[in-house]
Formats: C-alpha cells, structure tokens, sequence
C-alpha cells in the first residue's frame, strides 16, 4: 500500500471569490493574493517553467485567515520553455486561454501573464471578462471585453490599467511579470504592510525585500501614516563598533 501525505490546505481562491460578501474580493484583498501569485510565477519563470493553467481554482490558500498565504497548484500542463523559446501545443483552460494559444501559434511565458490578468479582472467582479455563452475564441482573440458600470464605478483606475496591459493580444505587448508588480496598483503601502504581516507570521521573508523597507517607512513618515514598530530593522552590531 501506498499512502501519500500532503500538507493540509483550506480551499481555494475561487471559493474565497464566491463566498465573499459580493461574490468578489476587494481591491486590498485582491492586491495581496496577486503580488503573490506574481512572486510565485517570477521563480517559475526563473527556472524556464510556466504553468499554462493559471486559475483561481489552482491557487490553494494555505489557512482560513482573511489574507492566506497562497501556493500554486495543478501543475500538468506546465511546460519547460526558454525566455526565447515558444511551444504550440495547446494548454490550459478556455476561458483563461491567451490569443496566441486559440491561434495556434507559438507561445511562451507570457501566457501566464494572460491568465493573471483574468484572474485580476474576475476577483474584482466575481464575472469572466469573456462571455462564455458566446464565441469565446472570437473574443479573447480580439481581446473584447468590457467594464460594466456595475461594478466596475466602484474598482480603481489603476486596478482597470493592469488589467489592460496584461489582457494585450500581441505578447510583445503584455506586461511581463516585473512590469507588473512595479505596477503602481500592486506598488501600495497598505499592500505591503499586508505581506509583510504574512512573512511575520510564517517566519519567513520570501514576497518582500529589506531594500524596500526604508522607502516604505519614509512613504509612512511623510503621509502620516503608522509605521508598524516591529518592522523596524534592528541594527546590526557589527556595524555598530566604533572605530579605533
């Protein structure tokens, strides 16, 4: 007999989605699952792998707190695929699938990026961009999609500008993993605290860097905003002797 054991996680973000209050996340919610969604793809990418099935249901949360540390799961359409380098077998899900994979042509990481940018545009309104009651090929080839009023009044300006440039036919075009999370709707204060808050409570330092920390505490400082106390670097003693 063969037993596998696997770490016990809480669901997925799909279901956080639908049994949210308005079957969709909030912005500050939605920030926080993203940046890590993208720090997960950056060492995908690093290491020439891309997942090719980005969806709220392969991304597992790891507790039932309010803001779950997140791993990516399903990993059986993942390909091995250089930063230069394009495949064309078809992968993934219909209505997360990039253009360039309905056409046929070549691909590469990019096609992930295609999928963050449905996954961002579905936690904000609980809705697919694509009508999957209508030709969807047609329109995810075209990229027509829209924003309805409702709720769309209510989500940034900023959150609808990575959407835009993630959901680009052409992936020359499409924003790349960095471009994304240096995006100013990602580049938040309140984003920030949230990570860090997470890697405080896992003991570990894997989303933020410590070369952010004192652009973030002066962005505090000077918008009258807290600082949290325990996140100030403690010095280090050897840069503390004097010298002789």
């Amino acid at each position: 007999r063969v037993f596998v054991v696997m770490e016990k996680l809480h669901g997925d973000m799909l279901e956080m989605i639908l049994s949210s209050e308005k079957s969709r996340l909030p912005e500050r919610i939605t920030k926080f699952m993203v940046t890590q969604i993208l720090v997960a793809l950056r060492n995908l990418h690093f290491k020439n792998i891309v997942h090719c099935d980005l969806k709220p249901e392969n991304v597992l949360l790891a507790s039932a707190e309010p803001f779950p540390q997140v791993k990516l799961c399903d990993f059986g359409f993942a390909r091995i695929i250089g930063e230069k380098s394009f495949r064309r077998s078809v992968v993934g899900t219909p209505a997360y699938l990039a253009p360039e994979v309905l056409r046929s042509k070549g691909y590469n990481r990019s096609l992930d990026m295609w999928s963050v940018g449905v996954i961002v545009y579905v936690s904000l309104s609980g809705t697919f961009p694509f009508n999957e009651d209508e030709d969807i090929s047609d329109q995810i080839q075209n990229a027509a999609f829209m924003y309805p009023p409702n709720p769309w009044r209510e989500i940034s300006g900023e959150a609808i500008d990575l959407i835009n440039n993630l959901l680009q036919v052409k992936m020359r075009k499409r924003y790349s993993v960095d471009k994304s999370l240096s995006h100013p709707w990602l580049q938040d204060y309140q984003t920030w605290l949230d990570l860090r808050e997470l890697e405080t409570r896992i003991g570990e330092r894997y989303i933020t860097h410590e070369s952010d920390d004192a652009r973030w505490e002066i962005h505090a400082y000077t918008h009258n905003l807290v600082y949290p106390k325990h996140f100030i670097m403690a010095p280090n003693p050897d840069d503390m002797e004097e010298d002789p």
